[in-house]
């Protein structure tokens, strides 16, 4: 453990993402097998159009079998996460899908423009001065956007970002500190299967909860031990990797203050620089899928129940796709990022995050002026979650 090679190892990304040995690795070992520790290794797929295959062939690649991280899990935790949109395999993961697809279209999600960017002024009109961005600003607009969206009542939208934060942060002991992660989520789950059952005797509201109870997936209605899964599912996902761009991208902002200045002249280019902060600073590494047959990419054999990581962070830099990749360049364009995930599993709530990214950064920089790091960022020790714990910053209006 711990040589230059080897990706798998979490104290490798404390100080960044490991961008030069992926530049190496596509050069001379796209299709790179990785050992573990206690377990089999895995095959890193560092290639734009390699990930883009394994995600287009659901049925060679599975999400289902074996889950979506790179750890094996337990029987029980697979079987607490088979309800997850994020674990399921055609043709189910389509029934499960196809009804909520469109309550999250564009249009429908532009409807709640209003009452995200009330949201975010609101947040915004709280602080001021010198801040903690990560926790004081950006971890908190997302888990009140899902909160509202599903109709939770905003006295228990802390507990879900609590829930959420505790659910992601499992190889970095400053973030576990004595909680149990499966305790955590266990209680979010039967948190939202209580709100399920609770709102099954009330009349049906304008809100994502009401839709899904009503909706019919694989020719039935949902369950509510479904619904807690699935809620959990769009909590966890939509809290962190929000928060990610969020904060990730005000860095990103303030490291390149002529990017910056030219966003707060022309406010019309920030959904592309939300694109670029995406491509850049990918709020995950990788995406696990699990082999199904023998196969091969890239003339490599890949064997049937092979582990094979989908690895974003080397895929969203490669020079075949990018001119000038290691470049951050809100002006990109095209800019084929694969940071919410592609074909089946194509991010869900791909509107909902453009939007929150668009909104967020329009009230910031009309509302504050001056923004500037006042000390050096930290960043999650994960090779999984691909973010800051902490970024100070004074806020001047």
């Amino acid at each position: 453990m711990g040589t230059v090679s080897d990706i798998y190892d979490p104290e490798l990304y404390v100080a960044g993402p490991i961008h030069e040995i992926f530049a190496g690795l596509r050069r001379t070992d796209p299709v790179h097998w990785q050992e573990m520790p206690g377990e089999p290794g895995y095959w890193a797929i560092l290639k734009h159009a390699d990930v883009s295959h394994v995600a287009r062939n659901p049925e060679l690649f599975s999400a289902e079998v074996e889950g979506v991280i790179l750890e094996n899990q337990p029987p029980e935790r697979l079987e607490q996460t088979r309800n997850m949109l994020l674990m399921m395999d055609p043709p189910r993961h389509t029934e499960y899908r196809k009804p909520l697809a469109e309550h999250f279209k564009a249009r429908v999600v532009g409807d709640m423009e209003d009452r995200v960017r009330e949201l975010t002024r609101d947040l915004l009109d709280s602080v001021d001065g010198d801040v903690e961005f990560v926790h004081d600003v950006a971890g908190v607009l997302p888990s009140q956007v899902v909160g509202g969206l599903f109709g939770i009542p905003a006295q228990d939208w802390p507990s879900l970002r609590r829930w959420a934060e505790q659910s992601v942060s499992q190889q970095d002991p400053d973030l576990v500190g004595d909680f149990d992660v499966t305790a955590e989520l266990t209680n979010m789950a039967i948190y939202a299967i209580q709100f399920s059952m609770a709102r099954r005797e009330q009349e049906p509201q304008a809100d994502l909860t009401s839709l899904i109870l009503a909706g019919s997936f694989g020719g039935k209605a949902m369950s509510d031990l479904e619904f807690g899964s699935f809620f959990t599912q769009l909590v966890t996902a939509g809290n962190d990797t929000t928060k990610t761009m969020l904060s990730s991208g005000l860095q990103l902002l303030l490291a390149h203050p002529e990017q910056l200045a030219a966003l707060r002249e022309n406010p019309a280019l920030i959904p592309g620089a939300v694109e670029e902060i995406l491509r850049y600073a990918n709020p995950l590494h990788y995406f696990r899928r699990t082999a199904t047959a023998d196969t091969e990419i890239r003339g490599v054999p890949i064997k049937a129940g092979d582990k094979v990581a989908m690895w974003y962070t080397s895929a969203n830099r490669d020079e075949d796709v990018f001119a000038d990749a290691e470049s951050f360049d809100i002006r990109r364009n095209p800019n084929p990022h694969l940071s919410f995930g592609l074909a089946q599993h194509f991010c869900l709530g791909v509107h909902l995050a453009r939007l929150e990214g668009r909104v967020f950064f329009e009230e910031l920089l009309t509302r504050f002026p001056k923004l500037e790091q006042t000390g050096d960022a930290r960043r999650i020790r994960s090779n999984l979650n691909n973010g800051l714990k902490s970024l100070p910053v004074r806020m001047t209006r």
